[in-house]
This record gives C-alpha cells, structure tokens and sequence, in this order.
C-alpha cells in the first residue's frame, strides 16, 4: 500500500509533469487560456496516460523490445482517438476549443515517456498508480495556469466574472505571451517552494568530498588562499616546476 501511494503521489508535487520535470509544455502554454480549458485537456490526457500504462505493462512481456516504441504509439494512438470521439458526443464546445491539441496528445512527451520509463518495467497495479498519479497533477497544473491566465486576462474564472467591475484585465495574459509569462511565474513560485522546503541544490562539501578536482581545474594560484587539500602536495610541486 505504501508503494502504490508512493507511485501515485509523487506526480501531485515531487515529479509535477510540467513545473518539476518540465514535460508536456505544448499543451501547457496553447490550451490555457482558461480555467475549464485546462481542465478539459488534464482530463484527456488523466483518461489516456492511466490507460496507456495499464495497457503498456499488461503486454511488457509480450512486446518484442525492437518494436516497443511503435507499439506505444499505436496504443496511446487508439486511446487518443476514443478520447476524441467521446469529446465530440458529450463535449463538443470544448472539443471545439481544444481543436487541433486533442489529437496532438498522441505526441505528449508525457505519456510515452511514462510508458517507455515505467510501465514497461513495473506491474499493473503501480503503472495505474503513476499514470493516474501524473494525469492529475497534469490536470491540476493547467488548470491553476488556466485560472490564473483568465482571472488576469479576463477577469473572470471558469467563465463567472470575479473581479470587480474596475478592473482593467490585462489582455496579453490570454495570448501567447501571457502564457510564457504566465510559466515562467509558476516555475518562479515553485522554486521558491523548492528552496524553502530545503531543496536547493546541495553546497560543495569542501576539499574532502571531491578529491582535489576543483584544484586541478582552477590550478595553483586559487587554491592556495584557502589551503592545499591532503595529498595534493606532489600535484602543488608539479605545478610550481613547470
């Protein structure tokens, strides 16, 4: 049970797809230009890459390895293609919204990332877990991008005005640049919340923890203010008789 959580919980803050390890950012910046478009589209692709890893590591014993990409392609393809079908009879406004991104999540990095690095090495009931894991963290990310890009752009949220009538949206937020604007405001805020969960990448250690490499790669001179590392004497000798 620990390992199902493990898999499944990771996606919702420690792997988030498109601000941790930065996978699936063409939908991310086309879509989002409201809340229930990003919805609509996380969604999708909860539906596609939870099946997908299902499916993926149902036949990983089954797949020749020379021929498991295309075999990947051909199963996120057809789920594709359901998802499309259904949005079309249930959902046709936001299919229309959507367009041309709904057949385009057959080539999200996302989804076959996650079936060539895990369900393919792991059982059903874990690939379900991360796919599910990372579908909804997926989906919550462009749905807080969405909301942010339409409350600013347009002041409003999933379509109900929220500011106050003085308000004065700023339009760009819902076009192209309001959406690398509006990333590069969530990657901000999560490396801020990275450092000050104590994430930040770890300090050099000191002359014990990398053997004198930085020694000989910035040479004599600068080491000496701070002292020769141990067994580096000899290193210090050769250098000066040159």
């Amino acid at each position: 049970m620990n390992r199902l959580w493990k898999e499944f919980s990771k996606g919702l803050w420690r792997d988030l797809p498109p601000f941790k390890i930065v996978l699936g950012l063409c939908p991310v910046l086309a879509v989002t230009k409201s809340a229930s478009n990003g919805l609509g589209m996380g969604v999708a692709v909860i539906f596609v890459l939870t099946l997908a890893n299902i499916i993926v590591s149902s036949l990983r014993k089954l797949i020749p390895a020379k021929v498991r990409i295309a075999a990947y392609i051909v199963i996120i393809a057809t789920l594709v293609v359901t998802v499309e079908q259904l949005m079309q009879a249930f959902s046709y406004p936001l299919y229309q919204r959507l367009g041309i991104f709904v057949p385009l999540i057959v080539v999200n990095c996302l989804i076959l990332g996650r079936a060539e690095a895990f369900a393919a090495r792991n059982p059903v009931h874990l690939a379900a877990a991360d796919g599910l894991g990372m579908g909804v963290g997926f989906a919550a990310s462009l749905t807080v991008l969405g909301g942010l890009r339409e409350l600013l752009g347009a002041g409003s949220l999933f379509g109900a005005a929220v500011m106050p009538a003085s308000f004065e949206p700023f339009a760009f937020m819902i076009e192209a640049p309001g959406a690398f604007v509006s990333l590069g405001l969530m990657l901000a805020a999560m490396n801020v919340i990275g450092r000050l969960e104590g994430r930040a990448p770890a300090q050099h250690g000191g002359c014990a923890t990398c053997a004198g490499a930085c020694y000989r790669r910035e040479g004599v001179e600068e080491m000496e203010a701070g002292g020769l590392p141990p067994g580096l004497e000899d290193f210090r000798k050769e250098k000066q008789e040159s």
